[in-house]
C-alpha cells in the first residue's frame, strides 16, 4: 500500500508528465503539415454537361473560394466565386529566382515554417501555404518591398495579410498565378 507520501509523488509525477505531452502536443501541431494528395490542377478538364447541374451545386460553385497572383501587378487577389474578398501588395520572385506561373491548388499549409535555400535560413516563417514544390504564399517579416519582385520564388505577403488569407483559404484552394 502506498503511503501518503509516494501518493503524492506519483500525483506531481502524473502532473509532470500531463503537462510534458501537452506541451509537446501545443510544439508540434503548429509544425505539421496540412497535406492534401495533390498540388496540381488539370487545365484541361473533359467537358460537364451542365444541364445536369443542380441549383445547390451552381451557388457552391460561384462561391468557391480562389486565389489569384497577377505577377505584372505585384498582386493578390482572392476571390470567392466572382466577387472579389482580399487584395493585397505582394513580392513575387525576382528575375532570376521567378514565381512559377500556372494553375495549382494549395497542397500543405503550415503556421510556422522554417524555408532554407543554398543563401537563406529563414526559422519560423509565418502562414505557409505551399502550392507548388517548394514554393509557396506566406508572410514576410524580413523586408518591407512590397510590391517590387525580391523573393527567391514564393510570394512574399505581409504578415496580417498572410493571416488572413491563412485563415480564409483551405486545402486545395485554387491559386492561378499570371503576368
Amino acid at each position: 500500500m502506498l503511503t501518503w507520501t509516494n501518493k503524492s509523488g506519483m500525483r506531481h509525477l502524473g502532473n509532470f508528465l500531463a503537462t510534458v505531452v501537452l506541451m509537446l502536443v501545443g510544439l508540434f501541431s503548429s509544425s505539421l503539415p496540412i497535406l492534401a494528395e495533390s498540388n496540381t490542377v488539370n487545365t484541361n478538364p473533359s467537358p460537364t454537361d451542365n444541364s445536369k447541374i443542380t441549383e445547390t451545386e451552381s451557388n457552391q460553385e460561384s462561391k468557391r473560394r480562389w486565389i489569384e497572383i497577377d505577377l505584372s501587378e505585384q498582386r493578390l487577389y482572392g476571390w470567392e466565386g466572382k466577387t472579389l474578398i482580399y487584395s493585397f501588395q505582394i513580392s513575387g520572385g525576382k528575375p532570376s529566382t521567378p514565381t512559377p506561373k500556372g494553375n495549382f491548388l494549395i497542397g500543405a499549409k503550415y503556421r510556422y515554417n522554417r524555408m532554407r535555400g543554398s543563401d537563406y535560413d529563414i526559422p519560423n516563417v509565418p502562414y505557409a501555404m505551399y502550392f507548388y514544390k517548394g514554393y509557396a504564399i506566406h508572410g514576410a517579416f524580413w523586408h518591407n518591398k512590397f510590391g517590387t519582385p525580391v523573393s527567391h520564388g514564393c510570394v512574399n505577403l505581409r504578415v496580417n495579410s498572410a493571416r488572413k488569407l491563412y485563415n480564409w483559404s483551405s486545402l486545395g484552394t485554387l491559386v492561378v498565378v499570371h503576368e
